[in-house]
């Protein structure tokens, strides 16, 4: 495991991932940056937990247009899918459960 350092609306972020991973895990932070800063620029959302949230909200939006019939994960079964987010979600704990000991 390696950690590595991201910044978040302004915030700090120490994570650790494995050296393979480390890459999506940056691309992942700097597009979570970028969502939860544009809904903060926006100004009619107030409150961390409240942007984070939408920002969730924005990019599963996302996810499901792109596994849309014309989307770009059309020709991938539900299940498929499911591996990919479930894969998604164990790089994000892994990098996330270091973080529980920082607060």
């Amino acid at each position: 495991m390696i950690h590595v350092d991201v910044n978040i609306m302004g915030l700090q972020f120490r994570l650790a991932c494995k050296e393979d991973e480390e890459r999506a895990l940056r691309e992942a932070a700097a597009l979570l940056d970028k969502k939860m800063s544009a809904i903060r620029d926006g100004g009619k959302v107030k409150g961390n937990d409240r942007i984070a949230v939408m920002a969730a909200l924005s990019m599963a939006a996302e996810f499901l247009t792109a596994k849309a019939p014309a989307g770009p994960l059309s020709d991938m079964s539900l299940l498929e899918v499911q591996q990919k987010m479930g894969a998604m979600k164990r790089v994000l704990d892994s990098a996330l459960t270091p973080q529980e000991n920082l607060f």
